[in-house]
């Protein structure tokens, strides 16, 4: 059973960096990806970034893309988000996101087979 436990959430002023860490633990973690997500309250789960875990290729959304990076490291089953020129706009609740086999159109969240609990970015004016 695979489980993803997010951390590195906070509050920072607009312009500033956070970073987020997601371990993932369990004998059969093994991912085909992993992936991450935000959600505001009352509305619907978007993709933020995704790398595929052998081969270390990454995808963006066009709203992160030149400030956010995903990295990996696969010693530690743990997937980061560094985050950085933060804006008042990504204020939202972070998730990361594990698919265990290959799959396409790896944006959609209802490819990923198991999520974390969120961890809250909060960015000030």
């Amino acid at each position: 059973q695979v489980q993803l436990v997010e951390s590195g959430g906070g509050l920072v002023q607009a312009g500033g960096s956070l970073r987020l860490s997601c371990a993932g633990s369990g004998r059969t973690f093994t991912p085909y990806a992993m992936g991450w997500f935000r959600q505001a309250p009352g509305k619907e789960r978007d993709f933020v970034a995704t790398i595929f875990w052998s081969a270390g290729m990454t995808y963006y959304a066009d709203s992160v893309k030149g400030r956010f990076t995903i990295s990996r490291d696969n010693t530690k089953n743990t997937v980061y988000l560094q985050m950085n020129s933060l804006k008042p706009e990504d204020t939202d609740l972070y998730y990361c996101a594990f698919r265990r086999y290959y799959a396409a159109a790896l944006t959609a969240e209802d490819r990923y087979d198991v999520w974390g609990l969120g961890a809250q970015v909060t960015v000030s004016s």
